[in-house]
């Protein structure tokens, strides 16, 4: 198996570097002060990610970002709040302890999970292992136990990616399949919202580094994005990224599992190819700041994703 996905990493401050304001808030949510952190390489989070342990013997997991650095990442840390704080309490997520917001900074104070990221490459008993554990997880938030946005409204913007290409002309730096049927991506990329459509609560951004391996269960980290979808939709939105980290062939995967079994196809390719636009379109655009590997990690789903929906439409599209 090969890698072609760069490592998901945004860039990482040290506890230290957070405002005295901050370590204090964080302190006071923890009740014991911090005397030791490592920080946690993976994640584009663009701040502190760092497991804490504390005086009192304590441990939690902190991070925090701050507008001043990217702009966007602090909303995506009070979604996290909101949906972590309202998941119930038996579901495979890190529990939340605590948050500090002073409108510039977020940060967030969390359960420390004893356990490990999933091998990449990614190792096959390992990949059996999540892939039940993403099954059970969609039997559990199936309905939606919470209050979070339906996939055709959160995704509308996100999911018309070779529609916008295509307005715009193309690009020369698209695969040659992808620019001569461009506009037939669009055209399929235009049906997705109603398959996708479902009451069961997704994660939305499942890859290697949101999933923790702990000995006696699989747990799932990184809410911001959750959303009201088709129960397969995880499943479909993690295999190209799975693909890009060494793993095995998406299609038979997903029409293997029990979740992928039961979709429509047509409605399936669809969505895949919303999908796989989403992840072309974003990967031809500028870095975010703070995130410098973002770009090439999105050009290596997309490339994993454009493989999976060819094989879907070599039937159709030559």
């Amino acid at each position: 198996m090969t890698t072609t996905a760069p490592p998901a990493s945004g860039v990482r401050h040290a506890w230290a570097d957070l405002p005295a304001a901050v370590r204090r808030a964080v302190e006071s949510v923890l009740g014991s002060p911090v005397v030791e952190t490592r920080s946690q390489s993976g994640g584009f989070s663009p701040g502190v990610a760092a497991r804490v342990r504390l005086a009192n013997g304590g441990r939690a997991f902190v991070k925090a970002v701050s507008a001043e650095v990217n702009p966007g990442a602090p909303d995506l840390h009070r979604a996290e709040a909101r949906h972590t704080a309202a998941l119930p309490p038996h579901a495979p997520v890190p529990r939340l302890l605590g948050s500090y917001d002073d409108g510039t900074c977020v940060a967030l104070v969390l359960e420390d999970i004893e356990g490990r990221q999933p091998a990449v490459p990614w190792d096959p008993a390992e990949l059996d292992r999540v892939l039940a554990a993403v099954g059970a997880l969609t039997r559990l938030l199936t309905p939606a136990p919470i209050d979070a946005p339906p996939v055709a409204r959160r995704e509308a913007s996100m999911f018309r990616g070779w529609r916008t290409l295509h307005a715009a002309g193309g690009s020369p730096r698209l695969a040659p399949w992808a620019a001569r049927h461009l506009g037939a991506l669009a055209e399929l990329e235009s049906g997705w919202a109603e398959p996708a459509t479902g009451d069961s609560l997704v994660h939305a951004d499942l890859r290697a580094d949101n999933i923790l391996l702990a000995e006696d269960r699989v747990v799932f980290v990184d809410w911001p994005h959750a959303m009201r979808a088709a129960p397969w939709f995880d499943l479909l939105a993690m295999l190209p990224c799975v693909a890009a980290q060494g793993g095995p062939d998406p299609e038979a995967v997903f029409t293997a599992h029990p979740l992928g079994r039961g979709a429509d196809p047509e409605g399936v390719t669809a969505v895949l190819a919303a999908l796989t636009g989403y992840f072309v379109a974003h990967s031809l655009r500028p870095a975010p700041p703070g995130l410098p590997t973002l770009r090439a990690f999105q050009a290596a789903q997309g490339a994993a994703a454009l493989d999976w929906l060819r094989g879907r439409l070599d039937h159709r599209l030559r």
